[in-house]
């Protein structure tokens, strides 16, 4: 190989070496390479896994939940389930329980039908509720829940539960005055006793008689009468 071909090799080389720097050592764009989100009408949509979600008719992705809610009812929003109470303040609690019979066990299915002959309703925290006629807004006169943890009732299998009991309680104050509670919830749970062949017990898990019953309303008329009083030194 004489001297004039190497030198033209050389040459050849020499090129295809710039060339080669040039165009893998160019910066490259901020952008390049990059998958970015994407901006439509003025914001930016969140991007998951690399994809964009996109907003459907106009609404952002956070109220698309909220839209859900009420695709079971047509389109429109869920309404919420009875038995929530309007307010979380709360400064007593009176409980009754109807026990199953010694050796015996409560049946799902058959508490479903007694909580609907007594006027219950299924609804807040999966438990049974006795509302204010024609003003479930203003939270349940009492509930009743399970008496094996964690006490609501799962629909779905309902037929499997077994319990021991049932525990019924109102939260004091009410939607209605203590004693009207008592005299709603106190022949509640006797109906339930009556249907589901159990008895009622106090909050101490004893017979409920009635002295303990003529008891138990003299402590709730004291109740509404100090309540009523507060409420005229407050309107002062």
């Amino acid at each position: 190989m004489d001297a004039d071909t190497l030198r033209l090799i050389l040459i050849i080389l020499g090129v295809l070496l710039l060339a080669a720097i040039y165009f893998f050592g160019r910066p490259r764009k901020p952008d390049q390479g990059k998958r970015v989100a994407q901006r439509r009408e003025g914001r930016i949509e969140p991007v998951i896994e690399g994809e964009p979600v996109l907003a459907e008719d106009g609404a952002e992705p956070g109220e698309q939940a909220e839209l859900a809610l009420g695709e079971a009812d047509g389109g429109a929003p869920r309404e919420p389930r009875p038995g929530a109470r309007a307010g979380e303040a709360y400064d007593r609690i009176v409980t009754l329980f109807v026990s199953a019979r010694d050796g015996e066990m409560l049946h799902g299915s058959d508490i479903v039908v007694a909580a609907e002959k007594a006027g219950l309703v299924f609804g807040h925290m999966n438990i049974f509720h006795r509302m204010v006629d024609g003003h479930p807004e203003q939270g349940p006169i009492f509930s009743v829940a399970s008496m094996v943890k964690p006490g609501n009732f799962d629909m779905a299998r309902v037929h499997e539960l077994r319990t021991p009991g049932l525990s019924l309680f109102m939260t004091l104050p009410g939607p209605v005055s203590a004693l009207d509670a008592w005299e709603a919830m106190l022949p509640t749970s006797q109906r339930l006793a009556e249907l589901l062949d159990a008895i009622v017990l106090d909050e101490q898990r004893n017979a409920l008689g009635r002295q303990r019953i003529a008891h138990i309303r003299d402590q709730l008329r004291a109740y509404d009468r100090k309540r009523e009083q507060q409420q005229i030194r407050a309107s002062w």
